[in-house]
């Protein structure tokens, strides 16, 4: 009997076993066929896309193909109006017939030769064909709308704003452009220019040599205008082409890592708040010649910012042509191929006094070496110093170098900011102090976006000292933002941005901000603490007094800790931007001690300018 029932048993799990097989294999079919009928949605999607990225780029491939035809056309009228042109004329600096020309009226010489330097010019490494950027414009947009300064003129401008300018034997001289109208660049560029009234120094003087194609070092102080002495220039050569072509369709569109943006122009800067500050006018300059700019900087991921190299353009379809970023960042993306430099053509180093203080100068030499070699590359030099480091690097990688110096090329502050100083112990009356200051500059507590009021910038030392001074702002009712290495990346740009409209009026900063950055309508500066160095606080209080305008910096001094020793060298800059009355009040509180230089990589022990020769030692 159990026998039976054992073998009733086995016979009926054979059977719920063969009918879940049935079950099984049912459902495996069904999910099989509903994954081919998805796989073969997909093909159709990936072939549609195939088919429409193929019309975007024949399409995209005709207008190049047109765009290169009307340049052709373009070269032959340029030609054509210019055949009887004087032998190498320029206006004020730029280049307009870069031809050689022959002597005689024979022409046919002159053609051959000009068959023979459109060979010569053709790029070395040109793997794919380059189109040079387009614009609607003609030659004579170009032009200049009005005649060059008088010798007369020139010589008083030079006197007045206190400029020197050494030029190198066997170089044009420099005649400064002192009005806009002087400038021979594209039409659609002068509008730029429409709420300046006239160039500034720094601007003036190293225009015409950046735009014949002359290496430059500018040295200035902060808020005179370097962005546009280095911008205007850079983007007049890529309207003329002469920086290389544009990213044709073969490599503005590759799929590969490894390709990247077509850059003809980098501009390196030595913190990310400039870098972008930087990006964001350049980007806009160059809208109206179809040119994009592209940021690269450390703090936030790379996926972005490779993308955008690798696309050669921007969101709305510009060629991306400029590069502005960091050193870290630039040389990471370049060692990893996402960033090729090796078509750079005009190389801008923006504070290079603060990016070798930083200890930079192996990054920026590793960078230079990626560019294009010296005898293709121009390259522009900013600096508010002439220190024996600065020289070294120029000695390096400059050919010939146009130097404008404005003022002294030592670092001295801001002539148009008016300099106060409170002297005081108690380190605990700075809360006070500073309420009390904010009233007297008559400061409102909230202010509207895009609102015309002055904001004020306030300097604490340290990342954590910041968050509390904001919140004592805040508690008196102020609309308070901060700014600290303690934020993310983010973070800090939407403090800046808020700032900047004018969304909040008041910004908590530490030196993060004080080199730089050109925020709009900085009325004031406060030195809540004394920073650590003599240069750091010419640096803060440059935030105000930009553009031409004037401003004020208060700053707080009690002598603890490192004040002490800098008492000195402060009132050292009192006397010399006129303000007595606040360099005797520190005079009587303080001994006049010069503290020793340090160097922001190699500390005190950092010797600027080694002289002499070096002494063999003969052990016996």
């Amino acid at each position: 009997m159990s026998r039976d029932t054992d073998s009733v048993q086995k016979k009926a799990k054979k059977a719920r076993d063969v009918v879940e097989e049935t079950v099984e294999t049912e459902v495996d079919e069904e999910a099989l066929k509903a994954k081919r009928k998805e796989e073969k949605r997909k093909r159709k999607e990936e072939k549609k896309k195939r088919k429409e990225q193929e019309a975007q780029n024949e399409t995209e491939d005709a207008a190049m193909t047109d765009a290169r035809e009307s340049n052709k056309k373009d070269r032959k009228r340029k030609r054509d109006a210019d055949a009887s042109a004087v032998d190498g004329e320029t206006v004020n600096g730029a280049v307009l017939d870069k031809r050689p020309q022959e002597e005689g009226d024979n022409t046919s010489p002159r053609k051959k030769h000009k068959k023979k330097k459109d060979k010569s010019s053709a790029p070395s490494e040109s793997a794919t064909e380059q189109t040079p950027i387009t614009t609607s414009s003609s030659p004579n947009d170009f032009a200049p709308q009005a005649p060059p300064s008088t010798p007369a003129a020139s010589a008083a401008f030079l006197t007045t704003h206190n400029i020197t300018i050494h030029v190198p034997d066997g170089t044009p001289p420099v005649h400064p452009i002192t009005a806009f109208a002087q400038l021979a660049i594209p039409a659609s560029l002068r509008p730029a220019f429409a709420k300046f009234t006239d160039p500034t120094p720094i601007q003036a003087c190293t225009w015409p040599p950046g735009l014949r194609g002359s290496d430059v070092v500018g040295i200035a102080e902060t808020g005179s205008g370097k962005t546009l002495a280095f911008g205007i220039p850079a983007l007049t050569h890529l309207a003329r082409g002469s920086l290389g072509g544009a990213p044709t369709e073969k490599t503005a569109y590759k799929k590969s890592k490894k390709s990247s943006a077509a850059a003809a122009v980098l501009v390196v800067a030595p913190t990310r708040e400039l870098a972008l500050q930087t990006h964001d006018a350049l980007d806009a300059l160059g809208a109206s010649l179809g040119i994009a700019s592209i940021a690269v900087y450390g703090g936030v991921s790379k996926d972005a910012q490779v993308a955008a190299l690798s696309s050669g353009r921007s969101k709305d379809g510009r060629a991306a042509r400029i590069v502005c970023g960091t050193p870290g960042r630039i040389l990471d993306l370049a060692n990893d191929g996402a960033c090729d430099l090796s078509g750079v053509r005009y190389l801008v180093l923006d504070e290079a006094d603060r990016m070798l203080d930083k200890g930079f100068e192996n990054d920026i030499r590793n960078i230079i070496s990626k560019c294009a070699p010296g005898a293709e590359r121009q390259t522009m030099m900013f600096s508010a110093t002439w220190p024996e480091a600065v020289r070294r690097l120029a000695s390096t990688f400059q050919r010939n170098p146009v130097r404008v110096t404005v003022g002294s090329d030592d670092l001295t502050a801001n002539s148009r900011v008016e300099q106060s100083l409170q002297v005081f112990d108690n380190e605990r009356e700075k809360d006070a102090r500073l309420l009390t200051t904010l009233k007297s500059l008559s400061h409102k507590k909230t202010l509207t976006k895009d609102s015309s009021d002055s904001r004020v910038l306030v300097f604490a030392l340290y990342k954590k000292e910041a968050p509390r001074v904001e919140s004592c702002l805040r508690r008196a009712g102020y609309t308070v933002g901060a700014l600290h290495g303690d934020m993310s990346q983010s973070a800090r740009q939407d403090a800046l941005d808020k700032f900047k409209t004018g969304e909040t009026g008041l910004l908590v900063a530490t030196d993060v901000a004080a080199r730089g950055l050109d925020i709009p309508n900085v009325g004031a500066v406060i030195n809540y603490t004394f920073p650590l160095t003599l240069e750091d606080y010419i640096h803060r209080i440059g935030r105000t007094g930009r553009g031409g305008r004037t401003g004020k910096s208060i700053t707080f001094f009690t002598g603890a800790s490192h004040e002490r020793a800098l008492a000195g060298e402060l009132a050292r800059v009192l006397r010399d931007g006129g303000f007595d009355d606040a360099a005797d009040l520190l005079a009587d509180k303080f001994p006049m001690t010069i503290k020793k230089k340090t160097h922001g990589a190699y500390g005190a022990f950092f010797r600027d300018d080694v002289k002499g020769t070096a002494t063999k030692i003969v052990f016996d």
